[in-house]
């Protein structure tokens, strides 16, 4: 994997849209500049949605390990009324 930005202007961006994007996103996730500052990253639709679901899988792997170790109280709620009340 290259460790090079995949990056374009935002004048480029503004001068041929959309266009100036998809011709960058062949390459991966392209990292928009101006003024010699990143501004944002634009990811394709499926790069996006598995960003997305490796990070619902992330907290999910967490939610499990605090279950695993006894990280989770379950109470009612009015259990957890009468404790701030």
């Amino acid at each position: 994997m290259s460790t090079e930005l995949n990056t374009v202007a935002a004048g480029e961006v503004k001068r041929r849209g959309v266009v100036a994007l998809e011709e960058k996103l062949e390459s991966g996730p392209v990292h928009v500049f101006k003024r010699n500052r990143a501004v944002c990253v634009v990811l394709s639709e499926e790069g996006y949605r598995e960003l997305v679901h490796e990070a619902a899988g992330a907290r999910l792997a967490e939610s499990l390990a605090d279950f695993r170790d006894g990280r989770i109280a379950f109470s009612t709620s009015q259990d957890i009324l009468d404790e701030i009340s």
